[in-house]
């Protein structure tokens, strides 16, 4: 589907809108970027940086998958994603926790239409709550879904289907909002409409056949969803 083109509001009556976090909520990505090479020369040991954009939107087992395939199975993948983390997060204590533009106002308009909100994230779930009340978004979202609380991480449906589930609306009636390719796959496949806000390099070039719904920002998302919940409040939906 083209940036241009949409489904009618009889096609698509979004009742609930589902977020990914980091790259989509929080402008996080790149501090995880920088963060690797900074582990692993820390313990002086080589890091593929291919792995980066591998591991977006995945959750640490599938991290550590991917990275064990990679350099081996003698490499040290615990101390790399311990002092990832450390370094991650003294990043954000050092330089914050920036939010990705167009999240407060596009959450406002969605919440002043009773539209319920929800995060599914890669992200375990107790960090991510951690995160969002950081960022002052927690309050936002009626559920929140961590990787470590599903079986099958992104890109299999099992985080979308359970987010969900959670606000008692079917997936089919479900706009999901994500800036990767595993992400997308990983709502595509749940049966939900999505929206790809792309954050780093070109995530819809790795999704062919899919032609996603691509969108530059957040303030773009809220004037591609206006149609759809301004007539369904004026019709009394």
């Amino acid at each position: 589907m083209s940036a241009d083109c949409r489904p009618s509001l009889a096609a698509a009556p979004f009742a609930a809108v589902i977020f990914d976090m980091d790259g989509t909520l929080l402008d996080t990505e790149r501090l995880a970027a920088r963060a690797w090479p900074v582990a692993a020369a820390a313990l002086n040991i080589e890091f593929d940086p291919a792995l980066v954009d591998a591991m977006v939107g995945r959750n640490s087992r599938d991290c550590t998958v991917l990275i064990a395939a990679r350099h081996g199975p003698a490499y040290p993948v615990a101390a790399l994603q311990a002092g990832m983390l450390a370094a991650y997060e003294h990043m954000i204590d050092t330089e914050g926790l920036p939010l990705k533009p167009g999240v407060i106002a596009l959450t406002d308009a969605l919440r002043a239409r009773a539209v319920p909100l929800a995060v599914a994230t890669s992200t375990r779930r107790r960090r991510a709550l951690d995160k969002l009340e950081r960022a002052g978004l927690v309050d936002r979202f009626a559920h929140v879904v961590g990787g470590d609380e599903i079986t099958h991480g992104k890109p299999a449906p099992d985080i979308y289907l359970e987010a969900a589930a959670r606000l008692g609306v079917p997936a089919a009636a479900c706009l999901a909002i994500e800036d990767s390719a595993t992400g997308y796959r990983s709502a595509h496949a749940a049966g939900m409409t999505v929206l790809l806000v792309p954050d780093m390099g070109d995530p819809a070039a790795a999704l062919a056949p899919h032609v996603p719904t691509v969108l530059a920002s957040l303030d773009a998302v809220a004037g591609w969803v206006r149609p759809y919940f301004s007539e369904a409040a004026e019709s009394g939906k």
